[in-house]
């Protein structure tokens, strides 16, 4: 079954995989050791309660980091989850030329309450309702 979901994985275009799409592969308990195995591999990382991502080698240290920046990679976390995400009120006043502090992409406007934590390495993500 490891070679089906690796083979899943190969094939899908985001960046962003759920536990649950790789449901019908097996039961929850199978797919979360073999998730879990990729883990320990190098080839994903997990960003948060069944959602991981794609990794690949760091060039500094050799340790799985994704492949994306954490603003883009949690936007579309979020987007895989069923949450909209929006611009912050930091990032609207950047962009509008308010401000020139640039935003760290770790703050992320959502439509509605958001419970989950997502985040790697020790590095989480806010969110703010806009």
């Amino acid at each position: 079954m490891a070679e089906k979901v690796e083979a899943r994985v190969a094939r899908r275009k985001g960046d962003v995989f759920l536990r649950a799409d790789f449901a019908d592969l097996g039961s929850y308990d199978r797919i979360g050791l073999v998730l879990g195995q990729l883990v320990r591999k190098g080839s994903l990382l997990r960003v948060g309660q069944g959602v991981y991502t794609r990794a690949a080698p760091s060039i500094i240290d050799g340790k799985p980091v994704p492949v994306k920046g954490i603003g883009s990679l949690m936007s579309e976390a979020l987007d895989r989850l069923g949450i909209k995400t929006r611009p912050t009120r930091l990032e609207r006043a950047y962009n509008s030329g308010q401000t020139t502090q640039v935003p760290t992409g770790r703050l992320i406007g959502v439509n509605r309450r958001v419970r989950r934590k997502l985040g790697y390495n020790g590095m989480t993500v806010s969110f703010e309702r806009v």
